[in-house]
Order: C-alpha cells, then sequence, then structure tokens
C-alpha cells in the first residue's frame, strides 16, 4: 500500500555541536519551565513555533533520546552518587514533545517514536497512516548528542544536534519527491528520511512524496 503526502511547511536546525540560535528564552517566558527543559527540548519547541502548530497531531521520533539525562544517570549510579529526580524525569523518549504540548496545551494525540536508523521513516509511515483522515499532521524528529566524550564513540555523524519538522496532509495528486536513493551526509540516520524531504522543499510549487507502507 502506498500513501501520498503533501509537504505543506518545514523547518529545520542543525549544528555540529550545540545549536544556539534559539528563542526559547521569548517562547517560554516562564523561567521555572525553561530551567526544566532538555536540549531536545528546546528544539523541538523551537522547530514547531515555525510551523504554527495549533492543537495538531504530532508525531515525534528520535533514536538516541534524552542522552545528556541519561548519560547523566548512569554516571549517578556508576560513582554511587543520588540520582538527579530531573534527569530522572527528563529521560523518557517523549520527554520534547511532552514539554512542547504542555507550553502549547496542546490535547491532540502525541505519538513517540523510536527505531534506531529507520525512526524517521517510520515517523512517515505513522504519519501517512494518520493522516488518512485529512487532518494535517506535525512530523517531527531531532537528535543531541553532544554529551561528554561523545568523540570516542562517534565517527560518522558531522551535526551532533538537530532537529527537523514538517506539517503535511494526505494527497491524491502524483509524487514529485522520491525517498529512493537519499543523498544526505553528516547527519544521524535516525533523521535522514525527513531532513532529506525538508532541505529539497520547494515553497514555488506543491511538494507530494510517495510513502511505502
Amino acid at each position: 500500500m502506498n500513501i501520498n503526502l503533501e509537504i505543506l511547511d518545514t523547518f529545520y536546525l542543525f549544528d555540529k555541536d550545540e545549536v544556539k540560535e534559539l528563542n526559547t528564552k521569548e517562547l517560554v517566558p516562564q523561567m521555572v519551565f525553561r530551567r526544566r527543559l532538555t536540549k531536545a527540548s528546546k528544539l523541538v519547541i523551537e522547530a514547531l513555533s515555525k510551523l504554527e502548530v495549533n492543537n495538531h497531531r504530532i508525531i515525534y521520533g528520535s533514536s538516541f533520546g534524552e542522552l545528556l539525562s541519561s548519560a547523566n544517570i548512569l554516571k549517578s549510579i556508576l560513582n554511587d552518587d543520588i540520582l538527579s529526580p530531573t534527569d530522572f524525569q527528563n529521560s523518557v523518549y517523549n520527554t520534547a514533545v511532552s514539554y512542547a504540548s504542555i507550553l502549547k496545551k496542546n490535547k491532540n494525540e502525541i505519538l513517540t517514536v523510536s527505531s534506531g536508523d529507520n525512526t524517521s521513516l517510520k515517523v512517515l509511515k505513522a504519519g501517512a497512516i494518520k493522516a488518512l483522515d485529512n487532518d494535517e499532521l506535525i512530523l517531527v524528529c531531532s537528535e543531541t548528542l553532544n554529551i561528554s566524550n561523545i568523540e570516542d564513540v562517534n565517527s560518522c555523524i558531522n551535526y551532533l544536534e538537530c532537529v527537523v519538522a514538517l506539517k503535511v496532509k494526505v494527497s491524491k495528486e502524483d509524487e514529485n519527491m522520491s525517498l529512493s536513493n537519499i543523498s544526505i551526509k553528516g547527519f544521524p540516520k535516525s533523521i535522514e528520511h525527513i531532513m532529506y524531504l525538508a532541505q529539497n522543499f520547494d515553497k514555488s510549487k506543491k511538494n507530494i512524496v510517495k510513502i511505502e507502507l
């Protein structure tokens, strides 16, 4: 079965080490709320603010999840230290999109997907199925890998922090974008399908991609 999605809008940010040009202070004016945010949460909130999300259903994907919080927990266990309640709370995969939904008072469906290198492809497939009811959906993926000693295990990812988001809806028109033979380098494999579509998005025309289920 194939489902065609029209990409209505896109946004992405990435950096080799740390994305710094964020509007978190303006987007999250409550200091107590802002201080609890993970870096992934800040990236997702930034991306959603650029797509004019208004109670849309959201499908969020991340292969590595909240890596810094998880690493902090493991370090505390290793050193027999007290676990940080904030790190414990923030260590789950849906942290980023949950903070965003609380901030925007979004009470609609939010689905989190984690499937290794295939994460963004699975997000697209889930989005295609969900879009069959003719709603607009938000598909967003992020990775925040910039933690201590990451260079000891990383040999193929150039951009340690990245976020990419699409606003999509189902379409009956023929596709003019393809996910075959993706050519994109330096990004985590887990976001490459959506990042490829975002980087090849053309505002001057309709952007239709076929999703094979």
